[in-house]
C-alpha cells in the first residue's frame, strides 16, 4: 500500500455565511487547497456532509461540487456518518491513494446549518441518534450527553466545574485562530455562570454550530517527499443507542480505532504531540482522552485540571479551538481537525503553534460514539 501524504489545505472561515451556498463554500474550500498543491486536475472527489438533504434539499453533493469546481468527468460521491462524515470522506480518499487507484484525490468536509429554524436543524442532527429506540422518546443529543456527563460524575466524583478547564483551554486557543466562530477567552467565572442547556450541560460545555468546509489534497508521499504524511488511519464502530453498549462511559470505538493507528504507525499514546479530539461536549473531551490512553478510567477530568490539555502541556488538545470555540459545522468537522494538525505539524499555525510538533492525532465522532475515525499524522524527517 502507497503511503499517503497531505499536499494541499483550504478552509473557510466558520462563520453564519448566510450569503454563501453550501456548494459555494465547498468549492472556496477545495479550490484554495488546489492552489495549495498546485495541483489543477485531481482523479476524485470526496464530500463530507451529513444534513444537505434534510436541510438544504440539496442530495449528489458530490456531483454538485465536482461541477462547480470545473472537475467534470471524475468520480465524485457524498459520504455521511453523521458528524463524523468528513474523516469517513478522508477514509476513503486515503485508501484510493493508498491502492495506487488514484493519483490526487480531494477531500472536502462541509456543512450549511444556520439558515433553517432552530428546531429544525436540531432535529435533523437528532437523526444520527436511534430513531426506533431514542429519537421517539423525545431526546436530542445534547440530552443524550447530559445523561452520560451526570452518570460520569455519579460514578467518579465530580461536579459541574470540574470540566471547566475544558472549555477554557478551547476558548483560549480559539482566540488565537481567525478561522475560528468564537474568538474570546472566557474564565471560570463565565464558565460557572453558564446558562444550563441539559443538566448539568451549559452553553460552555456545548459546541456551537456553524457554516463552513474545509479540504485537502491527497497523494502518494513519494510524490511529495516533504508533505505532511498520514501514517496511521482507522475507523471503528459502536453501537448506535447508547443504552444498547456494556459501557456507556467508554467509547469502545474510539479505544478500537486509535489502538489501531497507533499500530499502523508504530507509535503510542506518549508520542502524541497534540490531540484535535471531538470536544462536541465536555464530557466527549474527556471520554475520548481517556478511551485513547491518555488517562486512566475516570482520570481524564484531572489532564484539564492539571493543566495536561493546555498548548505547554503533556497532551495539547483542541489547539485552533476544538469544536467549542472553532466551532461544529458537523459534516466539515473531521477535516477541519485534519487541517488544523496539518498546518501545526507544517508550521503554520501561527498563534496557536505548538513547538516542536511532529506527530498529531485527530479522532472525529459520529452521534454519541457510534462512528469513530482516527488519523495520525506525522511531520517527515528534513
Amino acid at each position: 500500500m502507497n503511503q499517503v501524504a497531505i499536499l494541499g489545505v483550504g478552509q473557510t472561515p466558520v462563520r453564519e455565511h448566510w450569503d454563501i451556498s453550501i456548494r459555494d463554500l465547498a468549492v472556496h474550500a477545495g479550490r484554495a487547497a488546489m492552489q495549495d498543491a498546485a495541483v489543477t486536475h485531481v482523479d476524485a472527489i470526496y464530500v463530507g456532509n451529513m444534513t444537505s438533504g434534510l436541510i438544504g434539499q440539496q442530495r449528489q453533493l458530490g456531483a454538485l461540487v465536482a461541477d462547480y469546481l470545473g472537475q467534470w468527468g471524475v468520480e465524485a460521491v457524498k459520504m455521511e456518518a453523521a458528524c463524523g462524515s468528513a474523516a469517513s470522506a478522508m477514509r476513503q480518499g486515503l485508501l484510493a491513494i493508498a491502492s495506487g487507484e488514484m493519483e490526487a484525490v480531494l477531500v472536502i468536509g462541509v456543512e450549511k446549518l444556520t439558515e433553517s429554524p432552530g428546531k429544525q436543524t436540531t432535529a435533523a442532527l437528532a437523526t444520527a441518534a436511534d430513531a426506533d429506540y431514542e429519537l421517539v422518546q423525545g431526546v436530542s443529543f445534547v440530552g443524550l450527553n447530559a445523561l452520560v456527563m451526570r452518570r460520569y460524575m455519579h460514578e467518579y466524583g465530580y461536579e459541574r466545574h470540574d470540566f471547566a478547564p475544558f472549555a477554557l483551554n478551547a476558548h483560549a486557543n480559539g482566540a488565537t485562530n481567525p478561522n475560528a466562530l468564537f474568538r474570546q477567552a472566557i474564565n471560570q467565572k463565565m464558565y460557572d455562570e453558564g446558562r444550563i442547556v441539559a443538566d448539568p450541560i451549559s452553553l460552555f460545555d456545548a459546541s456551537p454550530i456553524g457554516d463552513g468546509a474545509a479540504a485537502l489534497l491527497l497523494v502518494p508521499a513519494l510524490k511529495a517527499p516533504h508533505a505532511i504524511r498520514v501514517v496511521g488511519s482507522a475507523a471503528s464502530t459502536d453501537t448506535l443507542a447508547i443504552h444498547d453498549r456494556e459501557d456507556p462511559l467508554w467509547l469502545k470505538a474510539a479505544e478500537q480505532s486509535a489502538n489501531s493507528a497507533y499500530r499502523q504507525a508504530g507509535i503510542g499514546p506518549q508520542d502524541i504531540d497534540l490531540f484535535e479530539l471531538h470536544d462536541a461536549f465536555s464530557i466527549m473531551a474527556v471520554l475520548s482522552l481517556e478511551a485513547c490512553g491518555f488517562a486512566e478510567r475516570g482520570e481524564g477530568v484531572r489532564l484539564g485540571q492539571n493543566g495536561d490539555i493546555l498548548p505547554g502541556g503533556r497532551i495539547p488538545i483542541c489547539t485552533m479551538g476544538g469544536l467549542k470555540a472553532r466551532g461544529h459545522p458537523v459534516g466539515a468537522t473531521g477535516l477541519y481537525q485534519l487541517l488544523e494538525a496539518t498546518l501545526q505539524l507544517r508550521g503554520a499555525a501561527g498563534e496557536a503553534q505548538i513547538d516542536g510538533a511532529r506527530v498529531a492525532m485527530t479522532q472525529n465522532i459520529g452521534g454519541s460514539g457510534a462512528t469513530i475515525v482516527t488519523h495520525i499524522l506525522e511531520r517527515p524527517s528534513p
